[in-house]
């Protein structure tokens, strides 16, 4: 990881631990009031409410914990860093909340069961009610600001905890003013409610980090972006195999592209750094890019795959030409393409005794050439 990349990195750890302290305060305090002001103004639903504060306090040590361990550089054990970590994370987010709302779900529909132990709020768990409704929705938009900024799908988990626990304060609010009016029941039904929106937010994170932990593909949109990104690089005649997955909040990509089949080595290569310059340059999300070379589409098999070896072929031409007189080529280039050999040769001129020898000793070349079965030409150049 260059020095760049290292700084953007404990910069981006510092935000996501600054945001999550923050968040970590508010729901202490939340929590512990809640759950107190509940259990003495006997509010089952604001009860449940504090439990899930304090549930977001927990899950705010594991955002803690996975961002300073996710942020880590790459090293010989994980080449591609450690942001699967932070999708870790996302997933034992999305259980807790689960577990959460099982709980909570349970505790209220026994006690709807049992008309004897529903419970009667009063005035004071309406007021920390609505408080808590105010001061979760203000850290969700705080946190989800700093999510999107720095593409952190853990954080934006975070922030959708934070979030539900602010929706579930609203539907407290409702059971607990419909409790105080004589409906105790709706204090109960508050509660279920909120396990409900609860447990559908943890079903939702559980399986889209779980989709990225199976290396599930970008959005077709953001794949569609990528794609045209690298057909703006000049030389890319086309492109096949296309393979997006994501690790944390960074996109890494694989892809194959055609070039020019008789383009130089370097040059390939050269056309493969822009295509890699270019998507890390130019689509925010992607941070590692690997570029196949191709001079023929091999997506549906390998047409060349089965001729000879560069040894083999020079030892069969040798053979062939060994009564023709000069036929040490100084240099001999080889292309493998539609399942056919093309064959290059660099003799010296020094080996004419004329000019006019040069196209009998190009054609004497080529027939000999022509009784192994796999070299569709050869071309031949004289060098001074």
């Amino acid at each position: 990881m260059s020095a760049t990349s290292a700084t953007v990195s404990r910069q981006r750890y510092r935000e996501v631990r600054k945001v999550t302290l923050i968040g970590s305060v508010v729901d202490l305090v939340l929590g512990v009031a809640k759950i107190l002001v509940g259990w003495f103004a006997q509010s089952q639903a604001l009860i449940a409410d504090g439990v899930h504060s304090l549930s977001d306090l927990g899950t705010d040590f594991i955002v803690l914990y996975a961002a300073g361990h996710s942020h880590k550089e790459a090293d010989e054990d994980h080449p591609y860093g450690h942001g699967r970590i932070e999708t870790l994370a996302t997933v034992g987010l999305g259980l807790a909340l689960v577990a959460v709302a099982t709980g909570i779900a349970f505790d209220a529909v026994e006690r709807m069961n049992a008309p004897g132990l529903l419970l009667e709020p009063g005035v004071i768990a309406l007021a920390v009610a609505i408080v808590s409704v105010i001061s979760k929705e203000g850290i969700y938009h705080y946190t989800v600001r700093t999510a999107r900024r720095l593409r952190s799908d853990m954080l934006m988990a975070n922030a959708w905890h934070s979030r539900s626990d602010a929706i579930s304060s609203i539907v407290v609010v409702i059971g607990v003013a419909g409790a105080m009016f004589g409906y105790a029941y709706l204090d109960a039904v508050a509660a279920i409610v909120v396990a409900v929106m609860i447990a559908k937010i943890g079903f939702d994170l559980v399986r889209s980090s779980t989709m990225e932990l199976i290396d599930t593909a970008l959005e077709p949109k953001q794949v569609e972006t990528i794609r045209q990104e690298i057909f703006k690089v000049p030389g890319v005649r086309a492109l096949h195999m296309l393979r997006t997955r994501k690790s944390g909040g960074d996109a890494l990509i694989d892809v194959h592209i055609q070039v020019d089949p008789r383009v130089s080595v370097s040059e390939g290569h050269q056309i493969g750094e822009a295509v890699r310059n270019r998507l890390l340059e130019q689509v925010e999300e992607v941070s590692d890019v690997t570029v196949h070379i191709d001079p023929e589409d091999d997506e549906a098999g390998s047409p060349s795959g089965g001729l000879p070896s560069r040894e083999q072929v020079l030892e069969r031409l040798r053979h062939h030409w060994q009564d023709i007189a000069g036929t040490e080529p100084e240099e001999v280039t080889l292309h493998y393409l539609n399942g056919e050999l093309h064959v290059e040769l660099v003799l010296p001129i020094a080996v004419l005794d004329s000019v006019d020898a040069a196209g009998a000793l190009v054609e004497r070349l080529k027939a000999a050439a022509a009784d192994i079965p796999e070299i569709a030409d050869v071309q031949v150049r004289f060098r001074p």
